[in-house]
């Protein structure tokens, strides 16, 4: 067994595996982890797929990994590449076909053919209508103050709409469109090596569904997505992010179990608005079923199960929440001032926000401190306070999602009080959240 099966082994019994995350197997190159199947193992994952044809990638990574890829995908066969396939259009799985084609281009032969769901296209001309706001959504997210969002992409040539085969001689390799994360994923088996590419349909956490500064998710298709692919009875695994799942009783284990993380926050979110309840209440009484509270793929260490809720409220019901003083709201500066005169000024709201963060209530907390601020934007006080209890509320949460919003917040405040960037405060709070992602 190698490295990364062992790694696999270890994630499957709930083991940390902080080697993994510190990226050391793609520095090793590439490992089979099925026949015929080697695995690059970066944060997002790449898998080649040796064929009569050639071989074959399911995703290419990141830009900032295709070299690295290149030449572990040269170490492991080195004819020219046949097809690269995207298993969605994120950033961190599209970018790593480029070493492939320059190549080509300087042997004189064809290049790989890049292969996607139709809507691919779609969402990288929406890329690059809002690079800006990328950028600043995605340093936020993650914490990062370097992050540059790219603004030119390698599209496919080749795409379809519900399914599509490529005839690799030796093998099939089957596409199957879903929506779930994004609503132009693709997932891929392999019959006769019984595996299984999920994308990031399967990403060792709870499920990517609810992402609060992403364009909208689809966590009832997504379910739908992962029964279909635990019916085909695959024996290997191979996902998105993180290590395989070996073993036809694991695999559809895992699927199954995500499946029913998905379906239960759906219908238990749509039964309360079936019922005239408003957003506020689903977001606070929907959870997630308690006996898969301790799988090791169903931590909430990126996305969160309220998010979820919270999309699919958006995507059954739009955006209002049900409280009529949100349908046409006063601007936040003057509701905040109007509560700050009531209660005694903006220090009077920090005071109490400090208050409640130290009764351990950080949600009422938030709200203070963000209300003190918006009274008094130039007061150095409250933002001080915004800044301790955002601080607070990163260290007091488990997902990137969470931590990388409250982080950003409490470096604005911290901007606001040294005259610095908020990008230059976040450098000096210190730590990127996680690389590039979605």
């Amino acid at each position: 067994m190698n490295a990364v099966l062992e790694l696999a082994e270890k994630a499957w019994r709930g083991e940390p595996v902080p080697e993994y995350h510190r990226g050391e197997p793609a520095r090793a190159g590439i490992a089979e982890v099925a026949e015929g199947i080697g695995m690059w193992p970066g944060f997002g994952n790449a898998f080649c797929i040796r064929s009569e044809r050639g071989p074959v990638l399911f995703d290419t990574g990141s830009a900032a990994s295709a070299e690295a890829l290149h030449a572990a995908v040269r170490a492991y066969d080195d004819r020219p590449l046949r097809f690269a396939v995207y298993s969605h259009g994120h950033v961190d799985h599209v970018f790593g076909v480029g070493p492939f084609d320059a190549e080509a281009d300087a042997a004189g032969l064809p290049r790989p053919v890049v292969v996607a769901h139709e809507a691919v296209a779609a969402r990288f001309d929406r890329y690059v209508r809002t690079a800006g706001y990328n950028e600043v959504v995605n340093r936020r997210q993650f914490g990062s103050s370097e992050l540059r969002w790219p603004r030119s992409y390698r599209y496919p040539d080749q795409t379809y709409r519900d399914s599509m085969e490529l005839h690799l001689g030796d093998a099939a390799l089957r596409l199957f469109h879903a929506k779930g994360e994004t609503d132009d994923h693709t997932w891929a088996y392999l019959p006769e090596r019984r595996a299984l590419l999920t994308g990031d349909l399967f990403i060792w956490v709870a499920p990517n569904a609810g992402n609060p500064q992403k364009a909208q998710r689809h966590p009832a298709e997504w379910a739908e997505a992962l029964r279909a692919m635990a019916a085909t009875g695959a024996e290997v695994l191979l996902p998105g992010h993180g290590l395989p799942v070996i073993g036809a009783d694991r695999v559809r284990t895992a699927l199954s179990e995500t499946a029913e993380f998905l379906e239960s926050l759906v219908e238990q979110t749509l039964a309360l608005m079936n019922s005239g309840a408003r957003l506020d209440e689903a977001v606070h009484a929907v959870a997630p079923p308690a006996h898969l509270a301790d799988r090791p793929y169903l931590q909430p260490v990126y996305d969160e199960p309220e998010f979820v809720v919270r999309n699919v409220w958006r995507l059954y019901g739009g955006w209002y929440d049900g409280d009529p003083s949100h349908l046409k709201p006063a601007p936040a500066d003057r509701l905040a001032a109007a509560l700050a005169e009531l209660c005694g000024g903006a220090a009077a709201l920090s005071a109490r926000a400090r208050t409640a963060a130290e009764q351990g209530d950080l949600r009422l907390a938030g709200h203070l401190a963000e209300l003190a601020v918006q009274a008094a934007p130039d007061d150095a006080g409250a933002h001080e306070a915004r800044a301790e209890v955002n601080l607070a509320r990163v260290a007091a949460e488990r997902s990137t999602m969470a931590q990388g919003v409250f982080r950003w917040a409490a470096a604005e405040s911290r901007a606001a009080q040294s005259g610095a960037g908020t990008v230059e405060e976040l450098q000096r709070l210190g730590g990127s959240l996680f690389q590039i992602g979605v």
